[in-house]
């Protein structure tokens, strides 16, 4: 169980390096939230074991972040 969990954590890892990269022309803010949802993806999955409900939550809670962390960056 916890090779699989190393392996999700490393693909979703990887897929939110690749995002990032494609985010040419985002803001900085509409940057930060996408970082921040991937982020929060990640840490939702791991902490819940996988869970969808865990991996939306955090995504959800990343993306919030992210864009409030955003709007000190005008």
């Amino acid at each position: 169980m916890k090779t699989i969990q190393k392996c999700v954590f490393a693909v979703m890892a990887a897929a939110v390096l690749l995002s990032a990269v494609g985010c040419e022309g985002m803001s900085r803010r509409d940057k930060n939230m996408a970082v921040g949802a991937g982020v929060g993806a990640v840490g939702g999955a791991v902490l819940t074991g996988g869970s969808a409900l865990g991996t939306v939550g955090g995504a959800a809670v990343g993306g919030v972040i992210g864009n409030e962390v955003g709007k000190g960056n005008r």
